[in-house]
């Protein structure tokens, strides 16, 4: 199986490639194909372009050049401080094309949970995080411009059952050097538990969080 992984990732490193693309190039089933493309995405090994199709990921780069992140190394201390303040589950994510991926997360041990993979894409149209990475974007969203004017005012963002059913979150931007935002830091947990306005309870403890993983970078 990594033999016919290894020859996924060179076949993508060839020319971006949809599936047909990717079958013709490599000779597997098309099944087996999809499958690995899919699991080489979840670690960022492969993305996709605009378009759709896999193309080598950021993962690769950052393997090849001993590449020190210095937000995920943050992230380890500060997302767990964060959970165990909060008792939710906790988020950091990274914009990537048309997707938010999820880099890093802190579970807690017990209870009903929001649990989000590290390595899964979600789409940039629902979710606080999603309108916290949109918020300061210049690309067209799907988000009224008033609503993303007051999460700019505030600081921050939240949502109600938007990503999923009984589920809330707030957001906070998470800022490099240059001021840009370069993630968003998140608490979301079952809407029954945190209510239907968790930025209310956990604003300021995520903005803290969010100015702890921003040192890291500065």
């Amino acid at each position: 199986m990594l033999d016919k992984a290894v020859g996924v990732l060179r076949a993508a490193a060839v020319a971006p490639c949809g599936l047909s693309e990717l079958v013709e190039r490599t000779g597997l089933a098309r099944a087996t194909a999809h499958r690995l493309a899919v699991g080489l995405e979840v670690h960022r090994l492969l993305e996709r372009d605009p378009d759709g199709r896999w193309r080598p990921g950021p993962a690769l780069a950052e393997m090849a050049h001993g590449h020190h992140d210095p937000l995920l190394t943050a992230a380890e201390e500060v997302l767990p401080t964060l959970r165990d303040l909060t008792g939710e589950s906790v988020q950091l994510y990274r914009r990537e094309g048309d997707s938010r991926v999820c880099v890093a997360a802190a579970e807690p041990a017990s209870g009903l949970r929001d649990t989000v993979p590290v390595g899964v894409r979600l789409p940039l149209t629902a979710g606080s995080g999603a309108k916290v990475l949109m918020a300061w974007s210049e690309d067209p969203t799907a988000f009224d411009p008033d609503l993303l004017a007051e999460i700019r005012r505030r600081g921050w963002a939240q949502s109600v059952a938007e990503r999923e059913k009984g589920v809330a979150s707030v957001s906070a931007p998470v800022r490099g050097p240059d001021g840009s935002v370069v993630a968003a830091v998140s608490v979301s947990g079952p809407v029954d538990r945190i209510g239907r306005k968790p930025g209310s309870r956990w604003a300021n403890d995520l903005l803290a969080a969010a100015r702890a993983l921003e040192k890291a970078l500065a």
